[in-house]
């Protein structure tokens, strides 16, 4: 699966787009954890004490925001499915 990756996140994992080895039937959850298990420097970025996103981070699913899919984190991704991570990023 195809994990495209923006801003501060690019340094970290070595460029902007970086292929993950998951199941068939991967939730957006597990694929946070195996992105964390290949890039430990990500844990910090992405996610609290606790294990869970950060709510500034925001992993999207074909355009959408993880938090409002029909299942949250739980949902399941398909293959095909476009998948994004942004820090958040401020600025004026």
């Amino acid at each position: 699966m195809q994990v495209n990756f923006y801003a501060t996140l690019r340094p970290i994992v070595g460029g902007r787009t970086v292929e993950f080895q998951v199941g068939e039937h991967v939730t957006v959850k597990q694929l946070v954890d195996v992105i964390v298990e290949r890039f430990p420097r990500l844990r910090k970025e992405l996610l609290n004490e606790d294990g869970n996103l950060y709510p500034h981070v925001h992993v999207f699913i074909n355009g959408r925001d993880a938090p409002y899919l029909p299942n949250g984190v739980e949902t399941v991704i398909k293959p095909g499915d476009t998948v994004d991570i942004f820090p958040a990023v401020a600025g004026g």
